[in-house]
């Protein structure tokens, strides 16, 4: 399937799948989203009555538990009801979403070797590396800055005005809260198998790193095994060009589920605090941009205008995983060096998820203000050097950025049960945070490899 045209069904698929998913929640699911509201009101009423009866053996509190036990029934059965409808379109995302995993860590593990052993002795790794390093936390460190500021200048959670919930209240996320011991020893794999097959990226690369530089090291023995590597990666490219045809299935999808579950009204009722988010990512995309032409001058718009379809594929799915190997081939387009591409770019997805840091600090300080919690600035920054190091390994996928914010507001006495607030438009939210992730990677292994002397001048000059 021809670029332009890949890039124009996805697309496509975008709207079919707004549209289809507006007709089924009208026709099909808002029954079951009225029965679900109407029973969540109801229990929520309940609990407030049968909390203020002392005598629990009363048989008016019995009654009252009883009656609050069938309205929780009631929402759940018409939960899964409403689950069971959309499964058809939720399949389809799911099977893309896995075929992509399927491809990610060998890919990752087959051009990290090869990056590596190509850039040869260690010194030059832990020159470039360093380089990344340098640049990754300056760009996280910008990205939860920026969402910082913004989120303290906007106050989008004070509109909420919240009372603050009881300490029994979840949400069922699982909290995370590495601390450095934790970090450190999460980094190094205990079993390179066991990495790859729970897709922990970060750690597959720490094992990509020693085995790229020991097969350099052993010379011409090595040789032998940096052409397997690089035949793989070519066979995994070439099925990832099988698995991208059934893109535009999975866009629509993941839209039309989207959407038939909230209905549109999900647009309009965090309408501000969803617009002000996305002007975050705006101007955290223009930082980027600009920085990028500080560096490579013209040839920043260049590389923008080549990464429209994995953006638009990071944005659709909400995971910038899916267009992993989508954005390596533009990158190798563009003319960045395939050693310096299948080096930084790993590592980008472990420490340069910048649309997910800003999202981080923005989500945070937005659920502190929805209960009326004024953190002091000194709270602030360490919240925000805490995001620095839980955040650093998450996956890029679905709803790892609420697991992390779980684990980091408990430190600071904001109720977990805010996550709530966001659950909701998550999905939403996602879509641009990944494709802004897609961004900063970008950018980020082009300046790298501009720094390096590995950007091709004439590959560059290429159009879409």
């Amino acid at each position: 399937m021809p670029q332009n045209k890949l890039t124009l069904y996805i697309f496509a698929s975008l709207i079919l799948g707004i549209v289809a998913g507006y007709l089924i929640n009208v026709n099909y699911i808002n029954q079951f989203n009225d029965k679900i509201i109407k029973a969540d009101i109801t229990a929520k009423t309940l609990e407030v009555r049968f909390k203020n009866i002392i005598d629990t053996t009363s048989q008016q509190y019995i009654n009252l538990k009883a009656e609050h036990k069938v309205q929780i029934t009631i929402r759940k059965t018409n939960e899964n009801i409403r689950e069971k409808y959309l499964e058809p379109l939720t399949l389809l995302s799911d099977i893309f979403l896995r075929l992509i995993k399927m491809i990610v860590a060998p890919l990752v593990f087959t051009t990290l070797v090869v990056g590596v052993a190509k850039v040869g002795d260690i010194k030059a790794v832990g020159r470039i590396g360093g380089k990344t390093m340098l640049w990754f936390l300056s760009a996280s460190l910008l990205s939860l800055i920026l969402g910082m500021i913004l989120v303290n200048l906007f106050e989008p959670g004070k509109a909420m005005n919240l009372p603050l919930p009881d300490n029994n209240i979840t949400t069922g996320i699982q909290k995370t809260a590495l601390s450095f011991k934790d970090f450190i020893t999460h980094v190094f794999p205990k079993s390179f198998i066991e990495s790859m097959a729970n897709n922990e990226i970060l750690q597959i690369v720490v094992f990509s790193l020693f085995f790229g530089i020991a097969t350099a090291a052993i010379g011409e023995k090595g040789e032998i095994i940096i052409k397997a590597m690089d035949a793989i990666a070519h066979v995994i490219l070439k099925i990832t060009g099988y698995v991208m045809k059934f893109a535009p299935f999975a866009v629509f999808g993941a839209m039309a589920s989207i959407i038939a579950k909230q209905g549109l009204s999900i647009l309009g009722v965090y309408t501000l605090f969803i617009g002000e988010f996305y002007f975050g990512l705006l101007v955290l995309w223009l930082f980027l941009i600009f920085i990028g032409y500080i560096i490579l001058k013209k040839k920043i718009f260049k590389l923008i205008n080549s990464l429209k379809e994995p953006i638009l594929l990071a944005f659709s799915t909400a995971s910038s995983e899916a267009a992993y190997p989508k954005t390596m081939l533009q990158l190798e387009r563009f003319g960045c060096k395939d050693k310096i591409v299948s080096f930084v770019l790993p590592l980008g997805y472990s420490f340069n998820l910048d649309g997910s840091m800003m999202y981080m600090t923005f989500a945070s300080i937005f659920i502190a203000q929805s209960y009326g919690i004024n953190l002091s600035f000194s709270q602030q920054i360490t919240m925000l050097l805490i995001l620095m190091l839980t955040s650093k390994g998450i996956a890029g996928v679905p709803r790892a950025s609420l697991v992390v914010i779980a684990g980091t507001i408990a430190t600071f006495n904001i109720p977990e049960a805010g996550l709530a607030l966001l659950i909701g438009i998550d999905p939403l939210l996602d879509m641009g945070r990944s494709a802004t992730n897609v961004i900063g990677n970008s950018v980020a292994t082009a300046v790298i490899s501009k720094w390096e002397g590995a950007l091709d001048h004439d590959k560059s000059q290429y159009e879409n």
